[in-house]
């Protein structure tokens, strides 16, 4: 059993898959698995195709953090951890819209069993974007393709 502060401080809940491995010092490092982070690949080409056809930034992220991004520095967004209310989004499997510095969109990823594993997030540096159906389309085909490669 893990200790309560460790799970808060690495974010890990109560059943969550975990790596344990060591490293050259014989250090033991956890790491909480992503199944997305496993695609990051298939993930990076995804958001560079959605950003070319979109002119928006492309994110997929797993429930903790950026997996892949497009459109924007690597250094903004890359591996950052999400916030609450992206998680809390997540959870609820809609589309949820974001007006804060990066306004956009956001549509959950579930996997087969219909658990939210991650969401596909659309976002514009412009303040008060708004993002109409041909986005919101784009994000469900995207997470939908998102899901099902997950269980390939």
């Amino acid at each position: 059993m893990i200790p309560k502060e460790i799970r808060r401080t690495l974010r890990i809940r109560e059943g969550d898959p975990l790596e344990i491995y060591t490293d050259r010092d014989g250090e033991v490092i956890l790491k909480k698995y992503s199944p997305i982070g496993e695609m990051s690949s298939f993930a990076k080409d995804y958001t560079e195709s959605i950003f070319r056809s979109l002119g928006h930034i492309a994110c997929i992220v797993d429930r903790d953090q950026v997996i892949a991004a497009s459109g924007v520095n690597k250094k903004e967004l890359w591996d950052k951890p999400i916030s609450r209310d992206l998680e809390q989004a997540i959870a609820s499997r809609q589309t949820q819209t974001f007006n804060r510095q990066l306004g956009g969109k956001a549509m959950s990823v579930t996997n087969a069993d219909g658990e939210a594993i991650g969401a596909v997030l659309l976002l514009s540096r412009e303040q008060g974007a708004k993002m109409g159906d041909t986005e919101i389309k784009v994000a469900e085909t995207a997470a939908g393709i998102v899901g099902r490669q997950m269980e390939q």
